[in-house]
């Protein structure tokens, strides 16, 4: 099953495959995170055997498998709106989200199988996509947490006096708590600090930071998001005295 804009698209190489690989991942996070009501609502456990798909084009979608046998691509988990109502709510996402990454590994080597990869190539694809956090680390948080341990590491090695950790610092209490600027840089160290924050997560897509991408912290759950990500222009963030991620306004809106 194919859908989402992307029509019969064939990606042949080695790059190709990983940007397909990129925004069927992208697609499916952000039905994990920042539209995980949409998602939910969904995965009616009343319908038939439901599967989360994601597309090329970073969408994503829940639908009945696909008809043909065999299919045209390895299809996902079936059946994720069942276990829905019986599980905790961050577990069935979880659980879901691993069977979303074995999902996206799958297509990249069918792929790689299909137009020939040879070992080079598969080894080149798997470390292209295994630089990615998975989408289990995503939803869970583990991303962030191994992005926050790294940084403390590095920190540390290099003798600092003060800590600069690798997820954007929240500010200052000094600071209005809800100023919407990007992860604050030290002007101490410029290059070193590019590194560093380069490996702070957005936790939408969990992409890393740029210092020409507007940032915006959720005041709930201290993670960080891509404004792109969550639909936040810098001009709509300076009248926003809170800032409520998807998610953690999703979480309450069910309570």
């Amino acid at each position: 099953m194919e859908g989402g804009g992307s029509g019969h698209y064939n990606p042949r190489t080695v790059e190709e495959v990983f940007k397909d690989f990129r925004g069927r991942r992208a697609g499916m996070i952000k039905a994990l995170t920042t539209e995980v009501d949409k998602f939910y609502q969904q995965c009616d456990p009343e319908k038939e055997n439901l599967c989360l798909y994601g597309f090329p084009n970073e969408s994503w979608e829940v639908n009945l498998p696909a008809e043909e046998v065999p299919p045209e691509l390895p299809e996902p988990a079936l059946g994720i709106n069942f276990a829905r109502d019986g599980m905790q709510e961050k577990d069935w996402l979880s659980l879901v989200a691993v069977h979303s990454d074995a999902w996206l590994l799958a297509v990249a080597f069918y792929f790689g199988a299909r137009f020939g990869f040879d070992k080079n190539d598969r080894k080149r694809l798997f470390n292209m996509m295994n630089d990615l956090p998975t989408i289990f680390e995503v939803v869970t948080g583990v991303a962030k947490k191994q992005a926050r341990d790294k940084s403390t590491i590095t920190t540390n090695s290099s003798n600092k006096s003060k800590s600069n950790p690798k997820m954007p610092s929240r500010q200052p209490e000094s600071q209005p708590k809800s100023t919407k600027t990007p992860p604050p840089k030290d002007d101490e160290s410029g290059d070193e600090d590019e590194d560093e924050h380069g490996d702070a997560l957005c936790g939408a897509c969990g992409e890393n930071y740029a210092s020409d991408e507007f940032w915006i912290c959720c005041d709930v759950c201290e993670r960080w998001f891509h404004g792109k990500c969550v639909k936040i222009t810098p001009a709509r963030a300076e009248h926003i005295k809170q800032y409520k991620c998807p998610a953690c306004s999703n979480k309450r809106a069910r309570v």
